[in-house]
């Protein structure tokens, strides 16, 4: 019997998953990434690992039939290497290559790790038995990843699903990018709170600015904004209100471009739930053609943190032709 290894890496923390072949998860293990010793030190870090992981098993590496990887940035699949990733700091690091000399040659795959987020939901989550499966997460910024049948898209360059840097007219506030706009700054968790911020300086009366004085308004997160809701405040209403009817601008040309049978939308922002989802249902219905009302399903993603573990396994499962 086979093994798999999932890893689900971040600029703060890894996430390794030991998975069976029928992609059960089995064990996890969670360690600060420590991206400031390297791009060789963290691959270090993740083969022992894997190893602890292995050993916790009672299994050698010679069970072990893949390893798949979840990197944030701009990744080659193909090639194995992530080609830049602003929250670990690597430019052309050969991670497949790097890391299976020192798993000893088993064999490395990586990729985005939304997609990796998307694959693990269309495996075993919200996605499940769905054939065009489009994922989106909200966290510091937005990312989509889309699979049809099983394959995931790329599009040229491996750049698809930068859903987050369209902008929108009437949007202004400046992006990571560098652009204006673009709809990352509204709906994403850093999004949610910077509007909330910003309105309560031009005035607005809140529970978050009793929650948060002065100084202590960087403070607040998302997480807060759906607080405040929760107890009937009218500020973060229409924050959430104001950020679904943009999430559903987004949405509207990713539907009408990809025709998804289903979209799963995680991450941090996600955690709002209704609260955001529904003013984007309501929203987005007038901005699609009717032919797409009906047959699109939008739901919150089912596997939160172990999406992209369970993602990165399967997908090395696949790639190694297992």
């Amino acid at each position: 019997m086979s093994y798999y290894i999932g890893v689900d890496i971040g600029g703060t923390n890894i996430v390794c998953g030991l998975l069976d072949a029928e992609l059960n998860l089995l064990r996890k293990a969670k360690k600060p990434t420590g991206a400031a010793n390297g791009s060789r030190y963290v691959l270090g870090l993740i083969a022992s690992m894997i190893d602890e992981l292995l050993a916790g098993q009672g299994i050698g590496r010679s069970e072990l039939g893949a390893v798949g990887m979840g990197n944030p940035g701009f990744i080659d699949p193909i090639r194995g290497i992530s080609l830049s990733s602003a929250n670990l700091k690597w430019e052309n690091v050969p991670v497949s290559d790097w890391l299976g000399e020192l798993l000893g040659g088993i064999p490395v795959f990586i990729d985005n790790d939304v997609r990796m987020y998307t694959y693990g939901e269309a495996a075993r989550g919200a996605g499940r038995g769905y054939e065009h499966v489009m994922g989106i997460t909200l966290g510091t910024g937005i990312a989509a990843a889309m699979i049809n049948k099983g394959e995931l898209y790329y599009g040229s360059g491996f750049l698809a699903g930068e859903l987050g840097h369209v902008p929108l007219d009437g949007e202004s506030a400046l992006c990571g990018c560098g652009m204006r706009g673009c709809l990352e700054t509204i709906a994403s968790a850093t999004g949610i709170a910077r509007i909330a911020r910003e309105r309560l300086e031009q005035g607005s009366a809140s529970l978050l600015g009793e929650w948060f004085p002065g100084d202590r308004r960087s403070e607040i997160t998302a997480a807060d904004v759906s607080r405040a809701y929760d107890e009937g405040d009218e500020l973060a209403k229409q924050v959430l209100q104001f950020v679904g009817r943009n999430l559903a601008r987004g949405l509207a040309w990713a539907i009408t471009l990809w025709s998804p049978d289903v979209i799963v939308i995680g991450g941090g922002a996600a955690n709002a739930g209704e609260r955001l989802l529904a003013p984007m249902r309501e929203a987005l219905e007038p901005l699609i053609l009717p032919m797409y009302r009906g047959r699109v399903a939008i739901k919150l993603a089912e596997m939160n943190d172990d999406a992209g573990v369970v993602g990165s396994a399967a997908f090395a499962k696949a790639r190694a032709g297992a």
